[in-house]
């Protein structure tokens, strides 16, 4: 069997294992639940705020696209507005279908029509990822400080077990950080031993000056001359989120009691979900966004699977549709900004 086969093979395998994880968890965030309950709550929600809380998601996307234009501008090249919300948008959308292949999507497209080279923009989409990875692990400090007293027992349920049984005794302790510092000096002489040898394999300087490329896209936020403008849009960008999941909160009554700082906690914990690699968050989210609504926020479990059942819903719906569109407006958009690159391009040359 060819290699390439083989890959195919262990590519479409994975896809299937962590699409079958996303069903599990889907049917354990519902088993117990009665369904023509669920649906009525669904059939008889507030729908006028899922409008609203989707209109914020298309304001923090356009947002995303003038931050990436940031950082593409950085590297001197130049997009529109549209380009980039068009190319944010099927990234979206491939998402929906492939964990994590929304990046190399986006990259792909505004690539392929602005005629800026994919390894920089990937290394753009890198910088703006590992940002946006601060940004939510400083949002689940403020969440865990501010909101210590109702988290507690959560977090005590979730992480208590794995603590305790590491953390049992000294032997554990030092096996624990033995196993790490032996990974991370593993890594770091199996690179010595391999690096010359790497440099005499077919392709290296291809390679190498891709993850330049890459390297260089990363950089780009060191480089920003407007790096308040960059902040501010992250602050757009993560509050179009927050609206995102707290206006939804007032389509069913029992979840309307929310506050915003309750939606902040959502938000943190669910995006957990989002991020799981599994096909568009599915049951992962639901399980995550269910048991943070039953469990911190004493929320009945009806009303929480029909919360997490809806979010997640217009969020997908919003993304197939809107990313579905962008991707044939890409194909029709003017090659004028094509030639504008083209041109960067030969300058840099």
């Amino acid at each position: 069997m060819a290699a390439a086969q083989k890959k195919k093979i262990v590519t479409v395998l994975q896809y299937l294992l962590f699409l079958g994880l996303g069903v599990v968890l889907l049917w354990l965030s519902f088993y117990k639940l009665d369904m023509k309950a669920v649906w009525y709550e669904i059939k008889n929600a507030e729908y006028i705020w899922m409008f609203f809380a989707l209109i914020a998601a298309i304001f923090s996307h356009i947002f995303r696209a003038l931050r990436w234009n940031l950082l593409i501008g950085s590297l001197n090249y130049r997009t529109r507005l549209s380009s980039t919300f068009f190319a944010v948008m099927v990234g979206y959308l491939a998402n929906t279908a492939v964990p994590r292949m929304g990046e190399f999507a986006r990259c792909g497209v505004l690539s392929k029509k602005e005629k800026i080279p994919f390894n920089s923009l990937f290394g753009t989409v890198i910088s703006e990822r590992l940002f946006d990875m601060f940004v939510l692990l400083f949002i689940l400090f403020l969440v865990i400080a501010f909101q210590f007293d109702l988290l507690r027992e959560f977090l005590i349920n979730i992480f208590g077990p794995f603590f305790h049984n590491v953390f049992a005794n000294i032997q554990s302790i030092l096996l624990f950080f033995g196993v790490i510092a032996v990974t991370i000096a593993l890594i770091y002489f199996g690179w010595r031993l391999l690096r010359k040898k790497l440099r005499n394999m077919p392709g290296y300087n291809k390679i190498k000056e891709f993850l330049s490329g890459i390297m260089d896209g990363i950089k780009t936020i060191k480089r920003l001359k407007q790096k308040w403008l960059f902040i501010f849009y992250t602050i757009l960008i993560w509050f179009f989120y927050s609206l995102m999941v707290y206006l939804p909160v007032f389509m069913l009554p029992e979840t309307s009691q929310l506050t915003f700082a309750d939606a902040l906690t959502i938000l943190a914990l669910g995006s957990l979900g989002i991020v799981a690699p599994v096909p568009g968050g599915i049951g992962a989210y639901h399980f995550i966004v269910k048991a943070v609504l039953v469990e911190i926020f004493k929320v009945g479990g009806t009303a929480a699977g029909s919360f997490a059942a809806l979010t997640h819903a217009g969020q997908t719906i919003l993304n197939v549709f809107v990313g579905a569109i962008s991707y044939f407006l890409l194909i029709f958009l003017s090659k004028h900004q094509k030639a504008l690159n083209e041109e960067s391009e030969a300058n840099k040359e």
